[in-house]
């Protein structure tokens, strides 16, 4: 294995390990993308993580956080190498819903998502690895925020998406100057391993068909959502509610809260709640099943951007660890939390309401969810499929006094 580039910031990163077995390690470079090669079969891919020299973080890190820059540079000791230059990702607000309910609006990202945070991380792990570019399997926030970091980072980047993209997201796409690829779904993942394998692109999103890994490195990006949290609320919160697709962000945010409770700063990890579209559903089914990962047939959904076929071991640990659970939300479920979410004035996409939706199925299950609770959000309601299908509203005549009154009262 190569040796790690000189490192631009202090962090502590020391290498990666199995979440199968920890005694199972591996340098820092390369980037682990295909999860653990030992412990790994023919049917459950592992996923890797990065560890660290905990022992050497400054005993006033997370107390001095707020007279440090934002972005990740604020967290730099406890994320792999920052290689490449950021967009002030993260400080994302956190908004009361209701007594003893928060949101944590992730559309505040620079590419109006939570997958900026991951980004971040992978694509400098490419500058590390030096790579010429980048390449993602993605037809929403993924690829949106992957072609924004690489061309700050001076890289290519293609982006393996499918023919229905929404508008947004393809605007980003342009906007960035990323190679769009668009082909039938099934054929998008062997086109990425193509592109990996022929032009040397370093990938940001899975390669694994047997259950999700995706990039060593992503989800460490995510834990700054649990230290943000923190520093605003000042404790853990009892449970944290997160619209799931592969599980990346839930296991991130689970290991942030776990890292801080190593510190003695909280005295609990909150319970991690998945919050799955019921159209689908593999951690769930992993969960039920008691394995490590699972495949599930896809029925309808509009919520494209976690109506996932394969889950991750990941996920099954931030579960399991947490005393949570995986929930399987509706389409109607989600559309009465993204009202919910309008009417306190944020705008979701329809994805990102299932945390919402979690939380209500919960409480309205007859089962106590103590406070504080967060929620998160992941996306703008601008990255939604269906956001132009839906019309503009019908023009009104300024001198019909009588029809403008009858709007305002409807």
């Amino acid at each position: 294995m190569t040796s790690s580039p000189a490192t631009p910031t202090a962090s502590l990163a020391t290498g990666q390990r199995s979440l199968a077995d920890p005694a199972v390690r591996f340098p820092l470079w390369p980037p682990l993308t295909e999860g653990c090669p030992v412990t790994s079969t023919d049917s459950v891919a592992y996923p890797v993580e990065v560890d660290y020299a905990y022992d050497k973080l400054p005993a006033d890190f997370f107390a001095t956080a707020a007279s440090r820059p934002r972005g990740h540079e604020r967290w730099a000791p406890l994320l792999p190498p920052l290689h490449a230059p950021g967009l002030a990702e993260g400080g994302t607000p956190l908004l009361p819903l209701e007594d003893g309910v928060w949101i944590k609006d992730e559309s505040r990202n620079p590419t109006w998502s939570h997958k900026d945070r991951l980004n971040r991380v992978t694509v400098s792990a490419a500058v590390g690895a030096g790579a010429t570019g980048v390449v993602v399997a993605s037809s929403g926030n993924h690829g949106a925020s992957a072609a924004a970091y690489a061309a700050r980072a001076g890289l290519r980047c293609a982006v393996v998406t499918s023919v229905d993209a929404p508008p947004a997201v393809d605007a980003f796409l342009r906007a960035y100057g990323a190679t769009v690829l668009p082909v039938p779904t099934q054929a998008r993942w062997p086109l990425l391993r193509r592109i990996v394998e022929r032009a040397g692109y370093h990938p940001v999103s899975n390669l694994t068909p047997a259950a999700h890994t995706g990039h060593g490195f992503g989800p460490e990006g995510y834990k700054t959502i649990a230290y943000e949290i923190f520093a605003e609320l000042g404790v853990a919160p009892r449970a944290v509610f997160v619209p799931t697709g592969y599980g990346e962000m839930l296991f991130g945010v689970w290991k942030g809260f776990a890292e801080l409770a190593r510190y003695g700063l909280v005295d609990r990890v909150p319970r991690m709640y998945a919050c799955e579209p019921a159209a689908g559903g593999p951690l769930a089914a992993a969960v039920r099943a008691g394995v490590p990962a699972a495949h599930v047939s896809l029925g309808p959904t509009a919520a494209y951007a976690i109506d996932c076929a394969v889950g991750g071991y990941r996920g099954v640990v931030a579960v399991r660890e947490s005393g949570g659970s995986a929930l399987l939300v509706s389409d109607e479920e989600m559309v009465a939390a993204r009202a919910e979410l309008a009417r306190g004035g944020v705008w979701a996409e329809f994805s990102a309401a299932a945390g919402v939706a979690g939380l209500r199925q919960v409480a309205g299950g007859g089962r106590e969810v103590e406070g504080p609770v967060v929620c998160i959000s992941t996306s703008s309601g601008f990255k939604d499929r269906d956001l132009l299908a839906s019309g503009a509203s019908v023009p009104v005549d300024p001198e019909d006094w009588a029809g403008v009154e009858g709007r305002l009262r409807g």
